[in-house]
């Protein structure tokens, strides 16, 4: 077995310590960081997606393997930067002001970094004043809300509205998302995209952003 497919491998069991250590090996063998990236934890997370897509992996089984790839990209960060890789694009994640659920909003973030995009988080209980800042500080592509809560649902509404008025909407795309959010609520209240899950999540802000 070569070490990228040990690092696939071991990203797809959700082993930590494995993957750490698959990375670790590749880096002291000169394999490039960025082809450990994309042909290692990258793939390895697409296939993740794939499998809970296909019902064969489910929450638990993506938070483990999301995991266990944070742990390698950790490792190839400083890699990548110095050789001046470029991630896929830069996405502001949150969830809406007054609440405080993040289980989604984390797993979304891991698997769009576990994708190769750039990732702020912002955390939970996200006022709309508090995106637009983020939105104007760190120039991102889109910003992803969350919010598990019917109650707060019109903050996204608020957050869309807050971006409009400072003149920002047309450079950032919006995604929403969360239990009680639906396709028709994203029409409605003028984000770009909505999506059910982690895993399409991806495929959201890949279309949204034009990332290959």
């Amino acid at each position: 077995m070569s070490q990228i497919e040990a690092i696939y491998n071991a990203v797809l069991e959700g082993d930590a310590p494995g993957t750490k250590a698959g990375v670790n090996a590749a880096v002291n063998a000169g394999i490039p960081a960025e082809t450990i990236l994309k042909e290692g934890l990258i793939a390895a997370m697409g296939e993740v997606g794939r499998l809970f897509e296909e019902n064969e992996y489910f929450v638990p089984e993506m938070l483990v393997s999301a995991r266990a790839m944070q742990g390698g990209l950790a490792i190839l960060k400083p890699l990548l930067a110095a050789g001046g890789t470029t991630p896929s694009g830069k996405v502001v994640v949150g969830t809406v002001k007054g609440d405080l659920h993040d289980i989604g909003k984390n797993l979304v973030a891991m698997m769009l970094e576990g994708a190769g995009f750039e990732i702020v988080d912002l955390g939970t209980d996200v006022s709309p004043a508090k995106f637009v800042n983020a939105v104007v500080e760190h120039k991102p592509q889109a910003i992803a809300m969350s919010a598990l809560l019917t109650t707060t649902m019109p903050s996204m509404k608020n957050t869309i509205g807050a971006l409009e008025e400072a003149g920002l909407r047309g450079s950032v795309k919006v995604m929403i998302g969360g239990a009680p959010v639906t396709d028709g609520y994203a029409k409605q209240i003028g984000a770009d995209g909505y999506s059910p899950d982690a895993s399409s999540a991806v495929r959201l802000a890949k279309s949204l952003i034009g990332a290959a």
